[in-house]
């Protein structure tokens, strides 16, 4: 099935703009079309799967007109946008019936969807800047959606420093435009391939590692994850940590650094000392936490790490002249480990949500016994968390056995160990999350909690199942040749990328 590349962007942008048209007396219809409208974004992301094409917007052909382009990068994040969309959705359809103005919360998370779209199909630069504001001012509202104080403030500290993130782009953006004399990603591809680095777009360059190291919270651009992840309603923690993260920060810095600019040795070495930092930052401090939802956003930019890190040393191996298989096993690292933070990230965050609605509390120290009170609970957030501690045969084992082996084979030992020894303190912080909140005695204050069951349950099931069947993306060969090997080619084939989009005018 051939879908039009522009449906993944008009069609969640049109439901944004008829679901505040329900009003209170329509919620159940306008919750009924919004989970209609991301089912359907998971079937066409499915659908898209192996295809490469291009979209000229309004028929004007580039460098002139806009373009959408669709590859094997673009593909992978529409697929983790789409499942992860369905699922928090799905979950939000009795979650969110604690709170009020349940129809502008509906239009808020479709325009978030359609930025995240708009961002990995955008074909020039000052478009995908144009749909990473629409992903992150529907989130600066969604985390404050509560309106308490504590969301309040997480939020205006979210804007601020997301605004001076965009800020960074756009003087990125216009740089390489005042360079390049284009704003089409392909054109300016082939200018630099040409002419070379300039003063000027070597600056565009660190602009845009530090916008989009802000926008994928990698340390030291972290401050606003810890509080913004904890406040939000728990569907939105999971779209925050499991996509956005990815959609605005990851996938952009990706394609800018080897699609656009071309990585070097000094990149490489930038991009892999900002993963290390974040690995190793964010498991400590998140072992020190007591607050479950501070604690799994912590570990979000720890997890963040891995997946960059990945990249990276790819990045790396490339520029040094080594091993191309070895560089593309590293890439495949990441990437897969981008695919899978994005489920079981997602997963922990809702089981989060569901455990504050059953106890009213985020404290762990707070909790305890609640395995016999909430066993789907407690179930779903075991396989999360040994997915995400890489126990095997788990999704997460095989992302970090992949970036284990590429760090071995390319001789950076000092990187294999780093990972070993994050992914211990990862399973230390999951086991300390299940003997303070699911083991034990239960609290007699929580001895009338209830498990919450229908459509919340039904989410953090699937995204259970997933966990434990995304390892078949690496051992299986077709799995493999049609998700990630196509993710990985575009990665790897750097400036090239634009001889491929230029070729389909």
């Amino acid at each position: 099935m051939t879908v039009p590349l522009p449906v993944f962007v008009v069609l969640p942008l049109a439901a944004a703009f008829m679901l505040p048209l329900f009003g209170k007396k329509g919620k159940s219809a306008a919750t009924l079309l919004a989970n209609l409208v991301t089912i359907g974004l998971v079937v066409m992301a499915v659908s898209t799967i192996g295809q490469w094409r291009t979209y000229e917007v309004g028929r004007w052909s580039i460098p002139l007109g806009i373009n959408l382009v669709l590859d094997g990068l673009s593909c992978l994040l529409l697929l983790a946008i789409s499942v992860v969309s369905a699922a928090a959705m799905l979950f939000s359809t009795r979650y969110m019936e604690q709170y009020t103005a349940k129809s502008k919360y509906l239009c808020l998370f479709m325009l978030m969807v359609t930025g995240m779209n708009g961002v990995v199909l955008s074909g020039d630069i000052f478009n995908l800047f144009v749909f990473l504001e629409i992903a992150s001012i529907a989130s600066y509202a969604l985390v404050g959606f509560g309106c308490e104080h504590e969301e309040l403030e997480a939020s205006f500290k979210y804007m601020v420093l997301g605004s001076i993130a965009s800020m960074f782009v756009l003087f990125g953006v216009a740089l390489v435009y005042g360079n390049t004399g284009t704003l089409n990603m392909a054109y300016i591809s082939r200018t630099i391939g040409v002419r070379g680095m300039n003063l000027g777009l070597t600056f565009a360059m660190c602009l845009f590692i530090a916008g989009f190291g802000l926008k994928a919270a990698l340390v030291p651009f972290h401050a606003w994850l810890p509080d913004a992840h904890p406040s939000a309603p728990a569907p939105i923690s999971a779209m925050l940590s499991g996509v956005l993260i990815k959609a605005l920060g990851v996938y952009a810095l990706t394609r800018v650094l080897f699609n656009i600019f071309g990585v070097s040795v000094a990149v490489g070495w930038i991009i892999i000392t900002l993963a290390v930092l974040s690995m190793v930052c964010g498991a400590l401090l998140a072992l020190g936490q007591w607050d479950f939802k501070r604690l799994l956003a912590y570990s979000s930019i720890s997890q963040v790490g891995y997946v960059v890190l990945g990249l990276g040393l790819g990045a790396l191996i490339i520029a040094k002249g080594g091993n191309p298989a070895v560089a593309s096993l590293a890439i495949l690292g990441g990437l897969l480990h981008l695919l899978n933070h994005a489920v079981y990230k997602s997963l922990l965050f809702l089981n989060s949500g569901s455990v504050e609605m059953a106890t009213g509390t985020r404290q762990l120290k707070e909790m305890g016994g609640l395995a016999e009170k909430m066993p789907y609970t407690r179930a779903t957030c075991a396989i999360a968390s040994a997915s995400i501690a890489g126990i095997p045969p788990l999704a997460g084992f095989w992302s970090k056995l992949l970036i284990v082996i590429a760090a071995i084979q390319a001789e950076y030992y000092w990187i294999a160990a780093i990972v070993v020894g994050v992914s211990v303190c990862t399973l230390i912080m999951y086991l300390k999350v299940h003997r303070y909140a699911f083991l034990g005695e239960l609290p007699e204050s929580l001895k009338d909690v209830k498990e919450n069951k229908g459509s919340m349950l039904l989410a953090m099931s699937l995204l259970a199942v997933l966990c434990v069947l995304m390892g078949l993306l690496v051992i299986v060969e077709p799995l493999r040749a049609n998700v990630l090997e196509p993710a990985v080619k575009v990665v790897m084939d750097g400036l090239d990328y634009s001889a491929n989009i230029i070729a389909q005018k």
